[in-house]
């Protein structure tokens, strides 16, 4: 097949993610197909691509019938769909289990190469997180119906769009206090163009089959994290680390506007680390040097910098 004719489907690639692996996948002359429910989000990422190169399409994961269009005649399928709170009960289990193991086994029957899925540092099926469940059925239903696939397991996601440190800095720049809970517990975070980088470097033979569990170099508690922020916009922000209890009845109030805020099922899940094991193959194992925050997040937070 000639090489200006590879088709790579991107599931969710409208996203944050999204923007980096579509603009990869381009850069190595696939058509990238973007593979998402609202297509009008999907078409700024166009001039990433030449003419016609950048395709999105509608295919919500629910869909047989518009994924396996998607999927067809595509080398690469790579799966960035997620949710971090639900809508209506049983949203985690329907997008992480149920809509990867779709994806999976549409890949496997469809002839296709390469099948990437972003998991999460954390996926666990004895957690007490319907998240951090529902993460690892969908890697047990991906592994069932495509062996060779290869699973990627990032900590919290850096980089210009995110949503970690531009809602706490966004949230700074509003009040003198910042409300968190779990402020011990550790995490790794891991740039975007890192994870896109992974996902790339995953379409390598000797990837097929692995998971991997991406970090960053800097390993910094909840309440480390926020107070780097606060330093780089220079704000003296109070963080105040509330107990799981108080934090899961205040989560009971908050998960119920729009945005949830915080949830319960979060307050769960923010009560273990989430860093890279001590014998999972990681960013280095695939050639990749991972970037230090303070490269990065300072650049995008200028904007909420308070001015002396």
């Amino acid at each position: 097949m000639a090489a200006a004719h590879r088709i790579a489907t991107v599931f969710g690639g409208s996203g944050f993610l999204g923007h980096y692996v579509v603009k990869r996948l381009a850069d190595q002359g696939y058509i990238v197909r973007i593979a998402v429910r609202d297509t009008e989000s999907a078409k700024t990422l166009r001039p990433m691509g030449g003419p016609g190169q950048i395709v999105p399409l509608y295919a919500p994961l629910h869909a047989e019938a518009q994924a396996a269009r998607a999927i067809e005649g595509a080398e690469v399928v790579v799966n960035l769909t997620g949710i971090l709170a639900e809508r209506r009960k049983g949203d985690f289990m329907r997008t992480h289990a149920e809509g990867a193991g779709r994806i999976a086994r549409i890949a496997g029957s469809s002839g296709v190469r390469h099948l990437v899925h972003i998991s999460a540092i954390g996926a666990n099926p004895a957690s007490p997180s319907l998240y951090a469940q529902s993460k690892a059925a969908g890697e047990a239903a991906v592994r069932s119906a495509f062996p060779a696939a290869v699973i990627l397991r990032p900590s919290i996601i850096f980089g210009p769009e995110d949503h970690f440190f531009n809602r706490f800095a966004a949230m700074a720049s509003l009040f003198p206090v910042i409300p968190i809970t779990g402020g011990g517990v550790k995490f790794q975070p891991v740039y975007a163009g890192d994870v896109a980088d992974a996902v790339l470097a995953s379409l390598s033979p000797a990837a097929q089959g692995q998971t991997f569990e991406l970090g960053g170099p800097d390993v910094k508690s909840f309440k480390e994290l926020i107070e780097f922020m606060l330093n780089i916009i220079n704000r003296k922000g109070w963080v105040l680390d509330l107990p799981p209890g108080l934090a899961s009845f205040q989560a009971l109030f908050l998960e119920r506007l729009p945005g949830k805020l915080l949830t319960r099922d979060q307050v769960k899940l923010l009560q273990s680390d989430n860093v890279v094991s001590d014998d999972a193959p990681g960013l280095s194992t695939l050639g990749i040097i991972p970037t230090p925050m303070d490269m990065i997040v300072p650049r995008y937070l200028a904007r909420f910098r308070k001015r002396s």
